[in-house]
């Protein structure tokens, strides 16, 4: 890894930033308008039918890179492969950046990325940062409590840990995507890539639209069309049920009449709620004008089916037997869907032999939501393949680059997918004798055994530290730096990952 990294060494300037581009887009009857900082920009018309013809990077540098799929990662990556000076175009089949969504947590390994990437100011006003952490037996009783969590939470990895409404997340990085130059091309679904046997890649859309690029980043999700051509359709490039299902609720204060309720929601914490195959976990969104709850319970959808309209008495038939608290916000709730919750085999790699595809985030490493990780790495997948990009002077560098990518996260996010599994046996644990040591376990609190994770790895002192302290952008630069370093993928001391975690 060390001589292949070479070039590196010898390249460690990054490139300006693009500049805003001012322009106001013509927009289709489809489109709607918004700022993107103190720009007017419209986010459809003309970027749409634009035909990328580019094969190769341009002379000053600057490699163009198509990137497939505008959700968290895939926005991420652009913004960070901008930054890093290229010419970025994201594809998304849908019509408009509008994604409704339900609540996110943002832990500090994601959150510091957002201020590292300079998103607009005004999405910290929509935040909620918890003050306590709970979690409940499902009957109600506290096992365990953290109190001081938001400060404990800056103090130890400065970055705050905050929960987010996703559509605010989508927007704000949306925005400054916009504001670095990125181009948009919308309502447009890619149905071929061929990237086998040549050096620049070229994908088709539905509308008939071709692009060309020197790099494809597939962050096309659960159901990426870029795996499929990766792995030729092969059975292992479809995702597999987990055997949950996730409820996901949203309740606005207006919604709820109960006053001990709204103040519960004004005041934001954190509270999970644990029983026998089953959980939940509620915290504020909007600075507590909102309230966001997930039921992780047994799958009982249709093989085929991934989502459907749910049943809210099925539902409430679940927890009845449930904390009063929790029952009384699910006394509120007169719509709900239910999400089965998927994962996939390990990919033997993310990038091509030919070094013009390479994928992030869910297409390559789905995750349950058990520790509110998905979001977070994807994230940091798009900040370390866009800051070791923007060490790339010229097209010949861009294997290297794209090999030091897949050596700094495939472990780690791979441990990360493993480490949800564990989190959700300790929290769906069935009645009997392990169970009664996991609650005391959690009552005595995160240092009652130091050579085991604590129950909830949100409070692990094990676990925690290499999850909320990774820095990606720390992790790139480092892999950068690094000659003769063979193993690369690291926690965030540098060290590598615990041999529990691997």
């Amino acid at each position: 890894m060390g001589a292949v990294l070479s070039w590196l060494r010898k390249h460690s300037g990054n490139k300006p930033e693009p500049t805003t581009n001012n322009n106001t887009i013509k927009t289709s009857k489809n489109s709607t308008t918004i700022t993107a900082d103190d720009t007017v920009v419209d986010i459809a018309g003309k970027m749409a039918t634009d035909t990328v013809t580019s094969s190769g990077s341009s002379s000053d540098g600057r490699l163009t890179i198509i990137i497939v799929g505008a959700g968290l990662g895939g926005l991420g990556a652009a913004i960070s492969c901008a930054m890093g000076g290229h010419s970025v175009r994201v594809i998304e089949q849908a019509k408009e950046i509008s994604e409704i969504g339900a609540g996110l947590q943002i832990t500090p390994n994601g959150s510091r990325l957002l201020q590292h990437w300079q998103v607009p100011e005004a999405f910290w006003k929509t935040v909620a940062e918890p003050t306590d952490l709970f979690v409940h037996r499902y009957s109600g009783e506290v096992l365990y409590r953290e109190t001081d969590f938001n400060t404990r939470q800056r103090t130890k990895y400065g970055a705050p840990f905050v929960d987010v409404h996703r559509a605010d997340l989508q927007q704000a990085l949306y925005k400054r995507a916009l504001a670095l130059g990125v181009v948009f091309s919308l309502d447009e679904r890619v149905v071929a890539l061929d990237v086998a046997g040549r050096t620049d890649a070229s994908l088709t859309t539905a509308s008939g639209k071709s692009f060309t690029a020197d790099l494809v980043i597939g962050a096309d999700g659960l159901w990426s069309q870029c795996r499929k051509t990766f792995l030729n359709d092969a059975p292992r490039s479809q995702p597999i049920p987990t055997g949950d299902l996730a409820y996901r609720i949203v309740l606005t204060l207006d919604e709820i009449s109960d006053e001990d309720l709204r103040e519960w929601v004004r005041k934001p914490t954190v509270h999970f709620w644990i029983g026998p195959g089953a959980h939940a976990v509620g915290y504020s969104l909007r600075g507590g004008e909102m309230y966001n709850i997930v039921l992780l319970v047994p799958d009982n959808l249709p093989d085929q089916v991934s989502k459907e309209k749910a049943s809210v008495q099925e539902m409430n038939e679940l927890f009845s037997s449930w904390d009063p608290t929790l029952k009384r916000f699910l006394g509120y709730v007169d719509s709900v869907d239910k999400w089965k919750l998927m994962h996939m085999e390990e990919l033997p790699h993310w990038v091509n032999d030919e070094a013009n595809l390479v994928f992030l985030g869910d297409a390559c490493h789905p995750m349950l939501p058990y520790l509110a990780q998905g979001a977070n790495s994807s994230l940091e997948d798009g900040a370390v393949l866009g800051t070791l990009l923007s060490h790339v002077k010229e097209k010949s560098q861009l294997k290297t680059a794209l090999h030091s990518y897949e050596a700094v996260r495939k472990q780690r996010g791979e441990a990360i997918v493993r480490e949800t599994f564990n989190q959700r046996a300790d929290f769906h644990m069935l009645n009997g004798d392990k169970q009664v040591f996991r609650d005391e376990a959690l009552r005595a609190g995160p240092n009652w055994d130091t050579h085991a994770a604590f129950p909830s790895r949100w409070n692990c002192p094990k676990v925690q530290p290499w999850l909320y302290g990774y820095d990606a952008v720390a992790e790139a630069e480092k892999a950068v730096a690094s000659q003769g370093k063979a193993n690369v993928s690291s926690g965030p001391s540098g060290s590598a990952l615990p041999h529990s975690q691997l």
